[in-house]
Parts: C-alpha cells; sequence; structure tokens
C-alpha cells in the first residue's frame, strides 16, 4: 500500500467454465470509463486469456508474483497472481474447474484477510460442483466470513444498484420457515450491521432504514398475520431507541415504488426474494451482492455462472464492473477513515 491509496483488490475466477472469467477480462478492457480501481486475478492466466479470445477481446495478461506488483502493471495489462491454470471450456463445468474456481477463491480471501489486498470481488460459482472437491460451506458468503474469523451470522447480505439497496433478513431458506426464524433480536442484531454498514462502506453518516412487513397489508392489525405487531414492530421501536433510523413495517407491495424509494437509504426485506425480486427487476445488470459485517470489503456480480452462455459473448458485464466498482469505493472510505487526520 502507498499514500496513493489502498493495495489492488483480488478478484477469484468463478467456476472456469461459467462468464466469471470473460467479464472479469471485458471489465479490465473498461476499466478507464467505467472508473475501476486497480485489481488482480487470483490464477488463470492462460484460462483469461483464452477467455478474452473468445469474447473478442485483446486483453494482454501480465503474471506476477506478489499483490504490489498489480498497480504498476494494471494499465498496461491485466495482472494474474501465481500460476493455477486450467483450460478454458466454457459451458462444460467439470472437477478440474471447480478445484480452481476454490483455490483461486481460497487464495483471493487470504490475501483480503492478509491486509495484501484491499477487499474480493468473488465471481459467480457452481456451489454442487465445489461441494464435491470438498467445499464446506453453503455460499462464497460463509466462506469469506469463516475466512475472516466472522460469525456466519453477522455476514449480512446487501443487495445494491443504481436504483434499490435491500437486504433480506433470511435467506437460503423455505418460505414456509421464515415466520418461525424472525424475531426482535434477529432483526436488531442485523438491522445494526446494516447500519453501520451505510456509514462505513457508503459514507451515508444517518443512514434511513425502511423495514418491510412480513404479511400483505402489513398484517392488517392481526387479520393477516401478527409477526408485525410481535417482532417487527417491537424491533423498530427498539433500533429507535438506539438512534437508528428506522421505519416500518411497510407493507412491501408498496415500498418499492419510485417515491417510497425516494424516502430511505436501504430496504430491509423479511425473506429471500421479497429483496430479491425488486432489485433484479430494477437493477439485474448491475446488481452488486456486498457482504456487511466482516472485517474486509467482499462484493460479487448478482447473478450466477451462466453456463448455457458462457463464451458465446452475450453476458453483460454490467454487474462485474460494478462489483469492482463498489468494492473499490468502499476499501478507500476503510482506507480514509482509518489514516490519521492532518490537521
Amino acid at each position: 500500500m502507498t499514500d496513493a491509496g489502498p493495495p489492488p483488490l483480488a478478484v477469484s475466477l468463478g467456476d472456469p467454465a461459467g462468464v466469471g472469467p470473460e467479464l472479469i477480462c471485458e471489465a479490465w478492457e473498461r476499466r478507464g470509463d467505467a472508473r475501476l480501481p486497480p485489481f488482480f486475478v487470483a490464477g488463470g492466466a492462460g484460462l483469461l486469456q483464452a477467455a478474452a479470445r473468445a469474447r473478442g477481446l485483446d486483453v494482454p495478461i501480465a503474471r506476477i508474483d506478489h499483490p504490489a506488483a498489480a498497480g504498476s502493471l494494471y494499465g498496461k495489462a491485466l495482472p494474474v497472481l501465481g500460476d493455477l491454470d486450467a483450460p478454458y471450456r466454457p459451458g462444460e463445468p467439470n472437477a478440474d474447474g471447480a478445484r480452481l474456481a476454490l483455490a483461486s477463491l481460497e487464495q483471493a480471501a487470504a490475501l483480503a484477510v492478509s491486509r495484501r489486498a484491499s477487499g474480493i470481488v468473488t465471481g459467480p460459482i457452481a456451489k454442487a460442483l465445489l461441494a464435491e472437491v470438498g467445499f464446506a460451506f453453503p455460499g462464497q458468503t460463509e466462506f469469506v466470513a469463516d475466512a475472516c474469523g466472522a460469525a456466519a451470522e453477522d455476514a449480512v447480505m446487501l443487495l445494491a444498484g443504481p436504483s434499490l439497496r435491500t437486504v433480506p433478513m433470511t435467506v437460503h431458506c423455505a418460505l414456509s420457515e421464515v415466520p418461525a426464524r424472525l424475531s426482535v433480536e434477529l432483526i436488531c442484531r442485523r438491522a445494526r450491521i446494516v447500519a453501520a454498514g451505510m456509514r462505513r462502506d457508503f459514507g451515508i453518516a444517518a443512514p434511513r432504514l425502511a423495514i418491510a412487513a412480513l404479511n400483505p397489508h402489513a398484517g392488517e392489525n392481526g387479520r393477516m398475520g401478527d409477526e408485525e405487531q410481535r417482532i417487527i414492530a417491537p424491533a423498530i421501536e427498539v433500533l429507535r431507541g438506539e438512534g437508528i433510523d428506522a421505519s416500518g413495517p411497510h407493507p412491501a407491495d408498496s415500498l418499492f415504488a419510485p417515491r417510497a424509494r425516494a424516502t430511505y437509504d436501504v430496504a430491509i426485506a423479511m425473506y429471500h426474494d421479497q429483496a430479491l425480486v425488486p432489485l433484479k427487476a430494477l437493477d439485474f445488470d448491475e446488481g452488486v451482492n456486498m457482504t456487511l459485517g466482516l472485517p474486509v470489503v467482499r462484493t460479487s456480480p448478482d447473478h450466477g455462472t451462466a453456463f448455457a452462455i458462457a463464451g458465446k459473448r452475450l453476458a453483460d458485464a454490467g454487474a462485474t464492473i460494478a462489483a469492482i466498482r463498489m468494492a473499490g469505493d468502499a476499501a478507500a472510505r476503510r482506507l480514509a477513515a482509518s489514516s490519521p487526520q492532518v490537521r
């Protein structure tokens, strides 16, 4: 790291048979117009070269031995750390590719944790394939949390795009399980993490949190469910008592309308699709998955491997570009906050 800014970002490949490698190459190609901070890729030099050619891009690759070398090369070539590699076979996922994806993720996370990278941007993975080669986590969020020594329940998923930021209170579980998982303690704990993340990573000094209801019409005073009265409203009162600007419970059917979105900085939803449907409807090609509550910056494009269109020049690089930019902005804010103030 120099006085000019934080160290470069570490980008993991994701599954090499998916769209991740080609989108990383396009992100580097568009780095100037997209205002992207310096980044390097953990492994896959030959793979990335082949992915760039398949996409019709002329992307020079520079192998590096340590992250600090990325900064001086970034303007001329895509820096790639180490010798990890695999053949490029778009749309043909296999165990060797999964091993490379895992090794890339492990290396990128370790460098972020050790502060040799200012954050990590994770490429999309195929979880089932990773599980077959020894990946023991539900997803990359839990893996990065574990690498940081953070509790999994403190790793909060934020979905962010140009039009909306939203957080699902419960994530990968059956809809029938959601009511039993909700509690005053859960909502308060995660809302505190969200408020802190808005301040630390987005520079919003007094973040406004809009908390969605679970039931239609916010339960209509218990006629359509009582979770609003028993759980959500009491949690909001606790948060307000702590000085957090939390409002709700808001009926979810109107919370994401344009005029409503102007009244808050982040919407907290009660379950996965309540948060992700509006985000993907509004910002599908620029949606970013950011993990709040960790000691390191972590973002990811909010889409999957898209094996069916890998290598066909069809995938949109917008979300990858947005994920790299968002990680760089957050890393710069954290660095500025930790630097001694000159008087």
